[in-house]
């Protein structure tokens, strides 16, 4: 029987929750790590039970120096490390420490507040919270720059086969890598583009969300540098968030991965440069502030850890 996956395969949600949490330091953890993955499993069954069309639910990711310091199994996940930061002429995909990174999502707010406040309740006996981030859907799915986000999600059985470790990692099997971002964008100058010169930057058009021809796309757009190939996917949930009166809107870009090097190919090629210095012309408008790699292990693995 295959191992069951955490919900790292579900479907983008109207409402998010995104939690990054650091353990204390000098503290005993794995008592509260233990009861957390218990409680993780715990508010997924019930909001199955009790909201079956709420579509909720809460995903867990651990992070390099957390997975060691909780003595979890060895050797790690293959690709499981510190994220080094990615660093371009003029661009800077920056590294951010995080023990666990907490995704929860639902149709309804209430059940997105609810989860967060149960884990917060548990984790700030050991641990600090970093990040949290509110998002929400945005119209059909698009970012506040306004374009659509996600288009090129594989779909059916290729979901699980780029966002799902396989056999090349059997002990494994079933997790995910679990990469995230929080970028926020410059929408002064965003606004000052035209609506074709914008189209220019993502390498799509803004109205209806069709990719340009290969022959006219620039070789700096977001399209031609963040995709690296059909063989090489990942499985993308981003969420805007933000407060529109501060300018302070941005995405919270997360992806899921069977292998973390596919993340690395397009963080290499937007930051860097295909060839080097033809970094990603998004970059100019969206600022990283955060950069997170965790691995989502699978509920078997959790229900084992909490024992």
């Amino acid at each position: 029987m295959n191992p069951e996956s955490q919900h790292t395969l579900a479907d983008t949600n109207s409402n998010t929750i995104f939690m990054v949490w650091n353990f204390k330091e000098n503290l005993e953890v794995k008592t509260i790590f233990s009861r957390l993955c218990k409680l993780v499993i715990n508010l997924n069954n019930s909001a199955a039970i009790r909201f079956p069309v709420s579509r909720a639910s809460c995903v867990m990711g651990i992070g390099y120096d957390a997975w060691q310091r909780l003595g979890l199994p060895a050797p790690l996940p293959k690709e499981l490390v510190d994220f080094v930061p990615v660093t371009g002429e003029k661009h800077t995909a920056v590294s951010s420490k995080g023990d666990l990174h907490f995704h929860i999502r639902a149709d309804n707010q209430s059940i997105c507040y609810d989860m967060a406040a149960e884990i917060s309740d548990l984790l700030n006996k050991v641990a600090v919270s970093v990040e949290e981030i509110q998002g929400f859907r945005y119209w059909d799915g698009r970012s506040i720059l306004g374009f659509v986000d996600g288009t090129e999600n594989p779909q059916g059985q290729e979901r699980e086969f780029f966002g799902v470790v396989g056999d090349d990692d059997p002990d494994y099997k079933g997790g995910s890598y679990l990469f995230v971002q929080k970028y926020i964008h410059d929408l002064t100058a965003w606004k000052g583009l035209s609506v074709q010169d914008q189209e220019k930057v993502i390498g799509r058009s803004k109205s209806n969300d069709i990719e340009m021809a290969d022959e006219v796309k620039p070789a700096n757009s977001h399209i031609a540098l963040a995709n690296v190939g059909d063989d090489l996917k990942i499985v993308r949930d981003n969420m805007p968030f933000g407060s529109m009166s501060k300018n302070e809107m941005g995405t919270y870009f997360i992806a899921y991965a069977s292998k973390f090097s596919t993340v690395q190919k397009m963080l290499n090629n937007m930051f860097i440069g295909s060839p080097i210095g033809n970094y990603d012309r998004i970059l100019d408008f969206s600022t990283p502030k955060t950069g997170s790699l965790f691995f989502v292990p699978t509920v078997d693995m959790m229900d084992e850890f909490s024992s």
